[in-house]
């Protein structure tokens, strides 16, 4: 079952999810992580830190879970 990971932004970067769900504890272990670990995104393996993931895409990492990215924003029919 895929969690949802709320974002504020227009993106988040690999490394700041890793951080935010709690896989890594520092963003710098990123580039460490994604050396050693299968992270895929997307159905495609992804090892660059700086990756921008936007919302509707999913993060999978294998005996972690499955995360789909989603915005925190709700759009108003006024802001259309």
């Amino acid at each position: 079952m895929k969690q949802a990971v709320l974002i504020d932004s227009e993106f988040i970067t690999l490394g700041k999810l890793l951080k935010h769900i709690d896989v890594i504890s520092s963003g710098g272990m990123a580039k460490w992580y994604l050396a050693e670990h299968t992270v895929l995104l997307d159905n495609e393996i992804e090892n660059r830190r700086g990756k921008k993931i936007y919302p509707g895409s999913v993060v999978e990492i294998p005996e972690v879970g499955s995360f789909f990215v989603q915005s925190e924003k709700v759009t108003t029919e006024e802001e259309l």
